[in-house]
């Protein structure tokens, strides 16, 4: 019986950690919202967002940022398989 649950749960198992992880990255994926925060400062710079909008904008990538920090810490590599 082990054997058989070996043999069928260990794949499923294995493509279910894989596809966790994926989805932790796409989901909270740190390096395009840092390239975000550059595009916003970006469009300020050359003068197509004005102030207000840049500095709302930028909270709220800079909240979306530290979330994604702390849900990368807290979810990466989270799902086990006990033996």
């Amino acid at each position: 019986m082990f054997i058989i649950d070996d043999l069928l749960l260990r794949p499923i198992v294995a493509v279910g950690n894989v596809i966790h992880s994926m989805a932790v990255e796409e989901l909270y994926d740190v390096g395009a919202i840092r390239d975000e925060i550059k595009e916003n400062r970006l469009l300020f710079e050359i003068g197509d967002r004005s102030e207000e909008e840049y500095e709302r904008r930028r909270e709220e990538l800079r909240t979306q940022l530290d979330v994604a920090r702390e849900a990368r810490e807290t979810l990466t590599n989270k799902v086990e398989v006990k033996q």
